[in-house]
This record gives structure tokens, C-alpha cells and sequence, in this order.
């Protein structure tokens, strides 16, 4: 189980997480969304241990939660000038020699011996999400991992995600797609003003749009039939 409690963010000089509590049951994929600037990759990072606490703690299984717990997939990746998709990842099977890059690369047919420089952005995604399941860490931290893939690709990445949690990892993941949360996640938590305001549950997945944007879609709705007139 992962435990947050208390916990504290700040990004410069703004706290922007504010005694946060929050428990993601070990073994589950766990939805995460906001609304922009609501404070998730603040949490996300202080999560991965890549900022410090401002205050309060995270654990993981009764004790502290670290790094080397965490395979985490950026929004926007990373990677170094003149290195192949293949070298990528080779860099994680130094740790992991058993991770059979050949096999994977089945699911997404890359083309491994290309500098990484050419690859779109669709296939940018797919060679990171290959080097976060190479890490084989407990515990995947997957922030918008459905962000620039085709529709095939994302029906690929859904069954891999349902099969690391049936396999025991406990998984994070965030997208501006409910839908993407609802089909693929045990619980949903709504961040906003720092804080969980509300963790939903699948019986109560029909009502989250309505409490998470109803005011404000009332509003947009007025607006844009006053526009349109």
C-alpha cells in the first residue's frame, strides 16, 4: 500500500500541495485528475522522490517509499542526442538482463536501430513505456501515457497496464480522458485547490463528470449558445 499523508508540496515558493492524504491499494491502478494547474505533477514528482517533502510523509509497505520503487513515464520524454531506440533500451537491461527487448518490440514494432531523433512522437511514448516495464519496479507512475498514440497503440498499452496489475503492481496513472481512467482503474481521486477532494469508486464512475465539471459545464454551455446566436 502507498500511504500519503500529510504531505506537503512546493513549487518555488508556492505550496502548492497542502496536507495532502491519500492511499492507493497495492496491486490496483489508480486514476489521477485535475484540472491544469490543480497541482498533479507536483504530486507526481514528490511522489517519485524527484522533490522534497515540504511536509509529511510516503510510504510504501510501512516504510518510506523510494526511488528505486518507482518506474515513472513522463508526459514529455526524454532522450539523448544519437542514441537508438535499441541502446535506450539496453541501458536498463545492465539491471535487468532478462527483459527481452526483441519480444516487446513485437507489440510495437519500432525501429530499434534508428536514432530516437526521427521517431514521432507517437513512437517516443511507446520506447519510453518499453523502458519504464524494463525497470520492472513495484510501483508505475504513468502521467498521460495515452498522449500522442493511435488508437491500436492505446488498446496495446491498456491490456499491458490491466496485466502489470494482475501480475501485483500497483500502478498511478493520470489522463484528461476519464474514459481512459474508468475502463482501466479501481479507484479515481479528483486533485484540486492541493488536495484530494474526492476518491471515486467504479459504482460511482457514471456520476464523476458531472461533479467534477457540472457548474462549470452549465456555464460554458450558456456561454457557447450565447456565441453561437
Amino acid at each position: 500500500m502507498i500511504s500519503l499523508e500529510n504531505v506537503c508540496l512546493r513549487y518555488g515558493k508556492k505550496e502548492v500541495i497542502r496536507n495532502l492524504n491519500l492511499t492507493i491499494a497495492s496491486g490496483s491502478t489508480h486514476g489521477l485528475v485535475g484540472l491544469n494547474g490543480s497541482g498533479k505533477t507536483t504530486l507526481i514528482t514528490g511522489l517519485c522522490g524527484l522533490k522534497p517533502l515540504a511536509g509529511g510523509k510516503i510510504q510504501f509497505d510501512n516504510r518510506s517509499l523510494v526511488k528505486k520503487d518507482v518506474a515513472y513515464l513522463e508526459t514529455n520524454n526524454f532522450f539523448y542526442s544519437n542514441i537508438t531506440g535499441r541502446e535506450y533500451l539496453e541501458l536498463f537491461t545492465y539491471h535487468h538482463p532478462n527483459f527481452a527487448i526483441a519480444e516487446w518490440n513485437q507489440l510495437f514494432d519500432l525501429p530499434l536501430d534508428q536514432y530516437t531523433e526521427s521517431y514521432s512522437m507517437g513512437m517516443k511514448k511507446k520506447l519510453a513505456f518499453m523502458g519504464v516495464i524494463a525497470l520492472d519496479r513495484a510501483i508505475l507512475v504513468l502521467d498521460e501515457p495515452f498522449n500522442g498514440i493511435d488508437l491500436e497503440t492505446t488498446q496495446k498499452l491498456k491490456t499491458i497496464i490491466k496485466t502489470l496489475q494482475e501480475r501485483g503492481k500497483t500502478i498511478l496513472l493520470t489522463s484528461h480522458i476519464l474514459e481512459s481512467l474508468t475502463s482501466l482503474c479501481t479507484a479515481v481521486s479528483y486533485l484540486a485547490a492541493g488536495q484530494i477532494q474526492h476518491t471515486f469508486h467504479p459504482p460511482e464512475y457514471a456520476e464523476m463528470e458531472n461533479k467534477i465539471f457540472g457548474s462549470s459545464q452549465e456555464k460554458n454551455a450558456e456561454l457557447v449558445r450565447k456565441l453561437l446566436k
